[in-house]
């Protein structure tokens, strides 16, 4: 059995040493020592150790060594040799699965954190932007307090880009799905980096048929270009970027730690020829606002807000890297049966758009609630307030005819929007809500959407997309007007 076991015959390990079975020298000497001193004090040596088999292989064996007659060690020993190769892998595996869980809810905790606080601040951006915007509407373009406004906007735009990245890791961002081609995606993303990195050489494996999937182009192009850039400060003086596509079938074992169903995948595996990382760092890559690139003005939400995406699809995401090796970062996402939609162009006017008719706008933060008025009334709408559930259910029931559309924020002081939402459509099953909130169109903001509302206005919001938005809810069919 033991001939079997290291793949040796009794021939060849006949007057041979035990060293021959290990790794090298100072592993045999290290273990002989070992069992020697245990020996020695207690007459028995147990131990597990790693044996090396004729084919090359390391065997994970355990070592019970005994003398015949403890009185008299020279008179020999009796050794017994387990082989625990199959154990050892199921432990390591094990603590693998059990590492990926405990990683998994961590960062599930840290994006609820998160997602909360990126709320809060986009009410704070939107008392900004609504202030800015209602300001430039009293000077022309080039005087200098417009342009000062204009400055404003575009700092508020940055802001809304990192609570962007914070909703997306805590799997809030607002997406719209489509059945897409992962293929043209990765190629029109990976053209635009490497026209802006020349050093940097872009190396494809598409497979042909790849699965379509169902995700945002947007927000998917967002996780790709956040791979590439991390690949790009991998490699300051160049090197290849591997990208490669395939359909693979998923099963229960693979999917359990990641909370996703088994089934046909489409996975994406983009790797690099950069400095790698170690395992202390890879830990801790998904994790907001962890960056090794803080002297560059990395925020540590790249990666973070991809890791949120992906969740957010019902995929995975993970990496493997060594220092010195470069890094590989596999996405799995759920393949779709339906058609590949075609992109539609679309041209948006930008001006403010008029209409009329009665809006009641709840909301619990005053400044918010003053420069919607504010607009609203200036584009020619009568304008109901209210900053609670009561109130807004006193001045519904008493105007029901005249309003025609009720702008709701999802989070109110004591109640929430569902159960404003539910009370409204107590007295009018009809009602037409639109919902507002600094979260994305996810979670609980998805189920209120799925109770009957009409649309969704994501803070912090332009005045242009305000306008906009209220006008189709009210006028689906006619073509607007703009102010």
């Amino acid at each position: 059995m033991f001939c079997r076991m290291v793949g040796y015959s009794a021939d060849e390990l006949l007057d041979r040493t035990p060293r021959m079975l290990f790794a090298d020298v100072d592993e045999y000497e290290s273990v002989n020592g070992k069992m020697n001193d245990m020996m020695a004090q207690d007459g028995l040596g147990m131990m597990e150790t790693r044996a090396r088999h004729k084919n090359g292989q390391l065997l994970d064996i355990y070592l019970n060594a005994s003398y015949l007659d403890p009185q008299n060690p020279s008179a020999g020993m009796v050794v017994a040799i387990l082989d625990i190769t199959d154990r050892k892998r199921i432990e390591r595996a094990s603590r693998q699965m059990e590492l990926q869980l405990n990683q998994a809810q961590k960062l599930d905790a840290i994006g609820q954190l998160a997602g909360g606080i990126a709320h809060d601040f986009n009410n704070i951006l939107m008392g900004i932007q609504g202030n800015a915007s209602m300001s430039m509407m009293e000077y022309q373009p080039g005087h200098p307090q417009y342009q000062r406004m204009s400055r404003i906007e575009e700092y508020v735009k940055r802001g809304a880009n990192l609570t962007r990245q914070l909703l997306g890791f805590a799997r809030e961002g607002k997406y719209e799905l489509k059945t897409l081609s992962l293929n043209d995606l990765l190629w029109k993303s990976t053209r635009f980096f490497i026209e802006t990195h020349k050093e940097i050489e872009a190396v494809f494996s598409l497979q042909e048929d790849l699965h379509p999937v169902e995700a945002d182009a947007g927000q998917l192009e967002q996780v790709f270009l956040n791979l590439f850039i991390n690949a790009g400060h991998a490699m300051p003086k160049g090197g290849r970027l591997h990208i490669q596509t395939a359909n693979v079938t998923l099963q229960e074992a693979d999917v359990a730690v990641f909370q996703v169903k088994p089934g046909d995948y489409a996975k994406i595996s983009v790797s690099d020829t950069g400095m790698g990382m170690d395992a202390k760092t890879l830990e801790k890559i998904f994790e907001p606002f962890f960056t090794t690139k803080s002297e560059q003005g990395g925020t540590g939400l790249g990666l973070a807000s991809s890791y949120g995406i992906i969740r957010n699809h019902g995929g995975i995401i993970n990496a493997y890297s060594e220092p010195g090796h470069g890094a590989t970062f596999h996405i799995y996402l759920p393949s779709s049966e339906k058609k590949v939609e075609k992109e539609e162009d679309s041209l948006q006017d930008k001006g403010l758009l008029r209409g009329t008719g009665g809006v009641l706008l709840i909301d619990d933060e005053p400044v918010i609630l003053e420069l919607g008025s504010e607009l609203l009334t200036m584009l020619g709408y009568t304008v109901y307030r209210a900053e609670n559930k009561e109130d807004a259910l006193s001045i519904y029931q008493k105007n029901k005819d005249r309003i025609e559309l009720i702008i709701l924020d999802m989070i109110l002081r004591g109640t929430s929007g569902s159960e404003v939402l539910k009370a409204l459509r107590a007295v009018n099953p009809e009602v037409k809500v639109l919902l507002s909130s600094g979260y994305g169109l996810q979670g609980e903001v998805q189920k209120v959407m799925e109770m009957g509302c009409i649309g969704f206005i994501q803070k912090p919001y332009n005045f242009s997309d305000f306008s906009r938005i209220v006008h189709s809810a009210l006028n689906p069919l006619k073509r607007p007007d703009a102010l």
